[in-house]
């Protein structure tokens, strides 16, 4: 009789166990999205409408694409990019400055 009740107890445990552990991922439901969570959540927007394979196509289109970049962030990767030809040839510290000074200026 013994053994039953402990084994009814262990299983009690368990169950409220288990019952903390949904609620807790059921708490985490509310955590921010990631950006592949939000890429997704935008394409589906887009694809509102469409059915079957021409969903599925646009679908893995809109994933795959590569996120645009903004006006300022090309002009940093142009001005990176020519900082480093201008530093061709040149090592160290004084690499280091010269590239700090072209990007700042």
């Amino acid at each position: 009789m013994k053994k039953l009740f402990a084994v009814i107890a262990a299983l009690a445990f368990t169950g409220s166990a288990f019952a903390a552990t949904h609620s807790e991922k059921a708490a985490a439901g509310d955590a921010p999205k990631t950006d592949q969570q939000n890429k997704m959540a935008s394409c589906n927007k887009e694809a509102a409408g469409m059915k079957g394979d021409e969903r599925k196509a646009f679908m893995k289109d809109c994933l795959s694409a590569k996120p645009k970049t903004s006006t300022a962030q090309k002009a940093q990767q142009d001005k990176m990019k020519s900082c480093n030809a201008e530093a061709k040839g040149m090592k160290g510290d004084e690499r280091k400055k010269f590239m700090s000074d072209c990007l700042k200026g």
